[in-house]
């Protein structure tokens, strides 16, 4: 009879993710990987596969720390909301109300001219990515090459001066408009700093990775915990000015998978002041379990109550209107997605290409990290490695491994 663990998923199905780790490793895909699933809270695969730095004969470890990247953003949204919940703010409230910077932006036309804004950026846009805010690294309008000369890709200048500084450049489309992945969540953790009257890293310490437990979690790394950082392997540092997604998706189509050092735009040193709300947590894949498990909890781990459960229905509700969907980042669609206040949310299963339920919702980070929470199934899936700008199907694979084993 197959084995069965207790909580209705096969023991011997969930080992094929062993199988198919080893082999991103064994090609030479991705150095080291580390895996996550838990069911109704409770674990039940952990997996270590490869090297945390393959040059230093170092092997992956449980307690292997990774550079968070984008997978930062759920977080800074979440506790954001926190204060959204004491009644500091609504999401319909202009941005300019707390930050003034943002009272004069213009509005960037497809003839070059700048207009004002037909209405305010609301807190709700730069949450949901509706802001008229763009990347730099996507290359896809004016204004993001505009950005390289942001002073928020500096690694040594406040979160303050860096979002003061981006409400010097204007908006690529009048919010609201259009859905377009961006620096809005770096506005994020300026209006938590703000809003709570204390430095970004402060805020996010004592409402969520104290409450939590999560010791590995936050801006830099300690001296005492750097040999357990994973090295960057892949494609060109996408935070540099001038590297953009097509220039590092030509370089993966091209094979280019070597070491790469991205210690100037993502120190370990610098956490006073390299605070960021869209990148720069650095932490540990079973630090990140605890907070996903708790949204899967509907807000609550331990004992300890993060945020309400119909704050967390809210954030993840679509919020974007069907003649805006698919969403793209970088031309890339993702099918079957729409998106609420800091996270994508499943919308069509077919249109995924990936099993999961409606309601599923997660992210990822540039460097190849990636969770997601099925409430319908209490499920939580995580993986690591620290691979830039992979375009490797990862994450399709994994989905397809840890609902298999579902009984």
């Amino acid at each position: 009879m197959e084995e069965r663990t207790s909580i209705g998923m096969s023991a011997s199905r969930l080992g094929r993710i062993d199988a198919a780790m080893q082999a991103y490793v064994d090609r030479g895909v991705f150095t080291g990987i580390n895996t996550l699933v838990a069911r109704r809270g409770k674990v039940v695969q952990t997996g270590h596969y490869g090297w945390r730095d393959r040059e230093a004969k170092a092997p992956m470890t449980a307690d292997t720390v990774f550079r968070l990247y984008s997978m930062t953003k759920p977080i800074v949204c979440t506790v954001l909301m926190t204060l959204f919940e004491e009644g500091r703010f609504t999401l319909v409230d202009p941005v300019a109300k707390f930050i003034p910077a943002f009272a004069s932006v213009k509005v960037r036309t497809d003839d070059g001219s700048l207009v004002d804004s037909r209405w305010p950026m609301t807190v709700g846009d730069v949450l949901a990515h509706t802001s008229g805010l763009v990347y730099h690294f996507l290359g896809d309008s004016p204004v993001s090459q505009m950005y390289d000369k942001a002073a928020i890709l500096r690694a040594d200048v406040s979160l303050a001066d860096a979002v003061n500084d981006l409400a010097q450049f204007p908006l690529a489309f009048h919010p609201g408009t259009r859905w377009k992945y961006s620096l809005g969540n770096d506005v994020v953790g300026r209006l938590i700093e703000v809003i709570a009257g204390k430095p970004l890293g402060e805020v996010l310490r004592e409402r969520l990775f104290e409450p939590l437990d999560m010791p590995d979690t936050g801006y830099g790394v300690v001296e005492g915990k750097r040999d357990r950082l994973a090295a960057m392997y892949g494609r060109p540092d996408i935070l540099l000015p001038g590297v953009t997604a097509p220039d590092c998706f030509s370089a993966w189509a091209q094979g280019a998978n070597e070491k790469v050092d991205v210690s100037a735009s993502y120190p370990v040193d610098k956490a006073e002041v390299f605070q960021r709300g869209g990148h720069g947590l650095f932490g540990t894949i079973s630090d990140y379990f605890r907070f996903a498990q708790m949204l899967c909890n509907g807000g609550t781990l331990d004992g300890h109550r993060i945020i309400g459960r119909k704050t967390l229905e809210l954030m993840h509700t679509n919020r974007i209107p069907e003649a805006l969907l698919p969403l793209e980042i970088g031309g890339l669609p993702l099918m079957g997605y729409g998106f609420g206040l800091g996270s994508r949310v499943a919308l069509d299963i077919a249109a995924t290409n990936a099993p999961g339920s409606v309601g599923e919702f997660g992210w990822s980070g540039a460097a190849k990290t990636h969770y997601w929470v099925d409430p319908k199934e209490e499920i939580v899936a995580l993986f690591m490695t620290q691979s830039m700008l992979s375009f490797d199907p990862l994450e399709m694979e994994m989905r397809a491994l840890v609902y298999q084993a579902l009984e």
